[in-house]
């Protein structure tokens, strides 16, 4: 574990170069590892590509061991429907991101206009909302400096306006998607002396099936990149799948050069699926400092409520 000086010396450092500059400039979105599992976090367009109302969530803990470290939670919903003979999705999602004395916090709508396209289905999907950052100051001992008027003494907090586009497409086999994020690039306001620009993101995310000889097993490789043109991530994962009556198991291993490894285990039973991963970075952070990730998700047919709503009783006496 970190020592508590060490932390708390680069924490002050971080803390006087920003209030120095007045201007701090982030990354405010957290990375997912099933992000094949939360595609509606990262791709507004890909609400409504099933005829399911789907919902999901997942939450994330970074860095184990170091103090303060990331937790990061999401979760949404997904409902496609029609609308003057064409079809349409709608969805909705809250983020919420803990991160040192930082509080990241996102809700947005989304929507997402779908039609046919080269023998597959594409989407056009927009997503509006707020973005908000808190900043908690009440645990921080700064000794002598404790009157200095560059530090806030309470909690500062603001929000501003995040919208986001992006584009999907879909066959049987495989999918393709590119998002862009916070393309007003928000300046949140912090107090009087201070603000936060967020950074646009761009996000593209790319999966195929490869159905084996055995028809109960499945293999899918699947790439994740995020950038905000000054740095990038890229992710490469192949994902096992075996079917058994209802239930899939899935395992798979994720690598993001330079970076990490990840290893995640699924299972579905269903419409509910269940997901776990581990992050062992190949860094010097050290493998028992990874991070680890939950994914949850619940479809629900939409077509069994068509048929039932159509279902009558006819009692005749002959």
């Amino acid at each position: 574990m970190m020592k508590p000086l060490y932390y708390i010396r680069h924490l002050l450092t971080a803390l006087l170069i920003w209030m120095a500059a007045g201007t701090l400039h982030a990354q405010f979105d957290a990375r997912f590892s099933q992000y094949w599992d939360v595609q509606g976090y990262y791709h507004p367009a890909a609400v409504g590509r099933t005829e399911r109302l789907n919902l999901y969530g997942a939450y994330g803990m970074q860095l184990m061991g170091f103090t303060r470290a990331p937790r990061s939670m999401t979760f949404g919903a997904e409902l496609p429907f029609s609308l003057l003979g064409m079809r349409h999705g709608a969805g909705l999602g809250f983020f919420n991101e803990g991160i040192g004395l930082f509080r990241n916090q996102r809700f947005y709508l989304q929507y997402a206009f779908r039609l046919k396209l080269a023998g597959g289905q594409a989407g056009i999907g927009v997503q509006a909302g707020m973005a908000s950052v808190s900043f908690d100051p009440t645990d921080i001992n700064l000794g002598d400096e404790a009157e200095d008027e560059a530090f806030p003494s309470t909690e500062e907090n603001g929000k501003a306006f995040d919208l986001g586009v992006g584009l999907y497409y879909q066959k049987p086999r495989f999918f393709l998607a590119l998002s862009g994020h916070h393309l007003t690039a928000p300046r949140i306001q912090l107090g009087e002396k201070s603000h936060l620009n967020i950074k646009p993101m761009v996000y593209f995310t790319g999966g195929y099936n490869i159905q084996t000889r055995n028809p109960l097993i499945s293999i899918q490789p699947s790439c994740h990149v995020q950038s905000d043109f000054q740095s990038t991530r890229v992710d490469l994962t192949g994902r096992l799948l075996y079917s058994y009556r209802s239930k899939v198991f899935s395992g798979g291993v994720t690598y993001s050069p330079q970076t990490s490894a990840t290893f995640s285990l699924g299972l579905k039973i269903r419409n509910l699926q269940v997901g776990y991963a581990y992050e062992l970075f190949t860094s010097k952070i050290g493998a028992a400092s990874g991070s680890h990730d939950i994914a949850v998700s619940y479809a629900l047919d939409l077509s069994s409520f068509k048929k039932k709503r159509n279902l009558h009783k006819s009692v005749r006496i002959l």
